[in-house]
């Protein structure tokens, strides 16, 4: 299949080649894998759980794509910030993921009109949100770099492949972003596929590093809004987690790539397109399966009702079960007795009464006890139950 190519000659910095530079052949499986991947998640029992599904991925892409740029917040701590009324956003790290949430949601709104197209203003746009009030020495929203001769602009480190200069002066920044654009029209006239133009579009621009700060951040935005708008929802901005839980695969392959072309190895791109496409399968399969444990929590909720209104377990037994559901992960023992509102339920109580509340959940199968003394709710499998 002939493919695209566009060689740009800057003023400055020498010239420049877009190029899909993907082995077909090597790219076939993965290729295939994630868009089963994907239409075994698109069938699924989606619309029930939508709204559930859709905050996890946000906070677990902000906290991703918020971490690779050095921020020290926890996922849970990211969620809380995700809830502030940005109007009161003050700490700088609150700041950052208020804009990391301001530019998916641009992502959002523009991949949703079928007349979008890639563009300069839109990368400007994205990084304008990015950056929006944060105190960087070179923090200026949506304007592209134009290095003094006593400032360079170099990328990357030796334990990733080496560093990199990118190109430099002003007017050769707007070419190659504006050439950026126009390769990528080029390459969805000529019908390739998403799943290979996206990491392409982002792997160029982080070549380009058109900007003082957030490159990162801006890349992995047009990414995820180039997949969104071909119709894949959810995995884009999931990739996030995945590239900062593979990161320093993640940051070398940008170097190996780079050297492949410099060197005029065939198909310099495939590396990355390779790393993209597997990632993408592990995300979608991750969605999936959490779509299916969604689905059985609902399923389960429905199930404890009928208990209660059957008088089977009493409103105590009913909010312990909410609570070990609600904790996201198995609850130790401990940290159950240890919470203020299971202490007000047995404030008048005798431990007797305690323990036989616990049996009768465990009798009913509605919560497992397992040999750590960690408490699961009975849509989840202890692995291996304590006797």
């Amino acid at each position: 299949m002939t493919t695209p190519v566009l060689r740009i000659e800057t003023e400055r910095f020498g010239p420049f080649t877009f190029q899909v530079g993907v082995d077909q052949e090597a790219v076939a499986v993965p290729l295939v894998r994630a868009e089963d991947a994907w239409h075994r998640f698109s069938t699924s029992p989606l619309a029930s759980v939508a709204n559930r599904l859709q905050r996890e991925v946000l906070v677990q892409s902000v906290f991703g794509t918020n971490t690779i740029e050095g921020a020290n917040l926890t996922e849970e701590e990211t969620g809380r910030a995700l809830d502030l009324d940005p109007a009161t956003v003050q700490a700088e790290q609150e700041i950052r993921v208020r804009n990391i949430k301001a530019a998916y949601e641009l992502a959002v709104r523009s991949s949703e009109d079928p007349a979008w197209r890639l563009s300069v203003d839109y990368v400007k746009a994205v990084h304008a949100e990015i950056c929006r009030d944060l105190a960087h020495a070179d923090n200026r929203p949506g304007l592209f770099r134009d290095n003094p001769k006593e400032r360079p602009t170099v990328v990357g480190d030796a334990d990733h492949g080496g560093t990199y200069k990118p190109p430099q002066f002003g007017r050769d920044i707007h070419r190659l972003m504006e050439g950026l654009v126009e390769w990528h029209q080029q390459l969805v006239d000529a019908k390739v596929s998403p799943l290979i133009r996206a990491p392409l579009v982002h792997l160029y621009y982080e070549l380009i590093h058109p900007f003082w700060d957030g490159n990162g951040r801006v890349g992995r935005v047009l990414e995820a809004t180039l997949l969104r708008h071909a119709g894949y929802k959810y995995a884009p901005f999931a990739l996030a987690k995945y590239y900062q839980e593979q990161i320093h695969q993640y940051f070398a392959l940008f170097n190996q790539c780079r050297k492949g072309a410099e060197k005029h190895a065939g198909n310099p791109n495939t590396p990355f397109v390779h790393f993209h496409l597997e990632g993408l399968r592990v995300v979608i399969d991750r969605l999936h399966d959490r779509v299916n444990e969604m689905v059985n929590m609902l399923l389960f909720e429905a199930v404890v009702r009928q208990h209660v209104d059957a008088k089977e377990i009493n409103q105590r037994q009913y909010a312990i079960v909410k609570h070990v559901m609600e904790y996201g992960r198995p609850m130790p023992l401990t940290v159950l007795r240890a919470d203020p509102r299971y202490q007000a339920f047995y404030l008048k109580k005798t431990d007797k009464t305690r323990q036989r509340d616990l049996r009768g959940l465990y009798e009913l199968n509605l919560m497992h006890l397992d040999a750590k003394n960690q408490l699961w709710p009975g849509f989840a499998t202890a692995q291996v139950v304590a006797k």
